[in-house]
């Protein structure tokens, strides 16, 4: 695996030589500031080439800009409204743009309005840790008490709304602005955070989208921008949702291995490919990501490694559907990371008895826990400095244990 790092820009709390010094070997980034919908130029994408290759002071980083993460398909795109098809002629200009100045894995998603959602950003553990959290009850408040989404009641069993009541009933107006800053929290890095108003006029516009139709939105949008990307030599990678099942009322369709199989297949080209990443779809109990990994490996292109444990005391069909969980260490979890790495290791001897160029699949330690000076750096959510170099070294250990071993 190819060690990188994502890197929100020049105000990222965490800086290049930190990302250096951390034990990564490139860079995952995004122009976080250009809008959703236009094209990044040429000379914006040097630039941040430019930033990524040197230090504050000069001095050469020895890293490069590996990955997009991500060149955003607008809502007008998934919608297939408005400036849709201008949207696309942009993206594909993008694309261009960016294998002209060598870069060649473009991760996105087709996450309708939210990309993660989260309803605590800094839940405490008894270590003193603190992560991320999706809590069922917080969410069912924001969906039916905040929101007021008409159809909210009817997704929810009763036990669950009474706790939504009486923990709505309990809070203070500043603990509901923070609950709905949390899940509105969107993309990190992204240009505006939506806001209350901004999210439910953006569910209105979704009325009427079912999952099925978004799917055929979807593979439009691949029809139109793989055969550049496979002409550019680019390698295109969907994300996963996250997390995977609906909310809100809105359609989810790359939750599962079978979501994955059907996109892949829908435009069978090996510049269609997916970002395996083990914590959105590790939430789900019938997501087998060794396996995953083994059948879905030729046409994985990036991978985010990181883990989550559900809430204990769930029964196998009960994780299947909505329900809490938190972002957990790196090696405990849901996911057998062991398994999932060494998965990724035969994929990669796979790829180079072909002499396939792209043998070494590029990797991030995705989230983490805030420890230690995390604490208090308020760097962006779920991208700690330590947490991540921690998950980073465990990720690297295991890799290189196995190889040693000879499982690899």
């Amino acid at each position: 695996m190819k060690a990188t790092w994502r890197w929100f820009g020049p105000s990222d709390r965490v800086s290049i030589s930190d990302v250096r010094q951390a034990g990564a070997t490139g860079v995952v980034t995004a122009l976080h500031h250009v809008p959703d919908g236009t094209v990044w130029s040429v000379e914006e994408i040097r630039k941040r080439q430019q930033d990524v290759e040197q230090t504050a002071d000069g001095s050469p980083s020895g890293l490069a800009w590996e990955v997009v993460e991500s060149l955003p398909v607008s809502e007008a795109i998934k919608q297939q409204k408005g400036d849709w098809r201008a949207h696309v002629e942009a993206y594909k200009t993008s694309l261009r743009h960016l294998a002209g100045c060598g870069i060649q894995v473009v991760c996105y998603n087709f996450m309708p309005v939210l990309d993660w959602t989260r309803t605590e950003l800094k839940w405490r553990l008894a270590s003193g840790v603190t992560c991320m959290r999706f809590d069922l009850t917080d969410f069912v408040v924001f969906d039916v008490h905040l929101v007021g989404r008409a159809a909210a009641r009817e997704a929810f069993p009763e036990a669950v709304l009474a706790a939504a009541e009486r923990r709505f009933a309990g809070m203070a107006d500043a603990e509901r602005a923070r609950l709905a800053a949390n899940i509105t929290c969107g993309l990190p890095g992204a240009a505006s955070v939506p806001s209350l108003d901004d999210v439910k006029a953006l569910l209105a516009q979704y009325d009427g989208i079912s999952a099925e139709r978004l799917r055929a939105h979807f593979v439009a949008f691949l029809e139109e921008v793989v055969p550049v990307a496979e002409e550019l030599g680019l390698r295109l990678c969907c994300h996963p949702d996250d997390p995977p099942f609906p909310l809100l009322g809105l359609p989810r369709i790359m939750s599962t291995e079978a979501d994955c199989r059907a996109v892949l297949a829908a435009v069978d080209s090996p510049a269609n490919g997916v970002t395996l990443c083990s914590g959105s779809l590790g939430v789900r109990s019938d997501n087998d990501l060794p396996g995953m990994m083994e059948r879905l490996g030729p046409r994985v292109h990036f991978l985010h490694l990181r883990n989550v444990q559900s809430d204990p005391g769930l029964t196998a069909d009960e994780t299947r559907r909505l329900h809490s969980f938190h972002e957990s260490e790196h090696l405990s979890g849901n996911t057998d990371m062991i398994a999932l790495i060494a998965a990724v290791g035969r994929e990669e001897a796979r790829r180079r008895a072909e002499c396939r160029a792209d043998a070494e699949i590029p990797m991030r330690p995705d989230h983490g826990q805030d420890m230690l000076d995390d604490l208090n750096r308020d760097a962006q959510p779920g991208y700690p400095t330590i947490g991540r170099m921690k998950g980073l070294a465990e990720l690297l250990a295991v890799e290189r244990t196995l190889a040693r071993v000879g499982t690899l």
